[in-house]
């Protein structure tokens, strides 16, 4: 018998306080965002020495999205989001596509949740 595997890393609902926005009181405090990240790494052999060199650290993953989040004011999410997706696919070749969804939970009076989902793939 035979199968074939397609590995997924994920961090999902990391916390970040952040400098982020367009408007004039989003310049003066940090924010609530929440961050998620998808690494799709295609048919990632499975480990054959259960050693971590062997997949992607998702906590690596996780420090450098908060990183990028608190380093800099950002006007827009979708910003953040495509600085964190472009590290992903040059930090790792074996990164075939990277989605970061960051979410604004006080962005929007009337709605739980407001921000952005974007997709990077690698071509060639």
């Amino acid at each position: 018998m035979s199968f074939t595997s397609h590995t997924t890393i994920f961090v999902k609902g990391l916390e970040v306080q952040a400098s982020i926005g367009i408007h004039p009181h989003e310049y003066e405090s940090t924010q609530l965002i929440i961050i998620d990240v998808e690494l799709d790494l295609g048919a990632l052999p499975p480990p054959e020495e259960d050693r971590l060199a062997e997949t992607l650290d998702y906590s690596m993953v996780a420090d450098k999205a908060a990183e990028f989040a608190q380093e800099a004011h950002v006007q827009l999410v979708e910003t953040l989001a495509n600085r964190i997706a472009q590290w992903a696919l040059e930090t790792d070749e074996r990164v075939l596509a990277c989605k970061v969804c960051i979410a604004k939970p006080h962005a929007l009076i009337n709605a739980d949740t407001a921000g952005v989902e974007i997709v990077l793939k690698r071509h060639g």
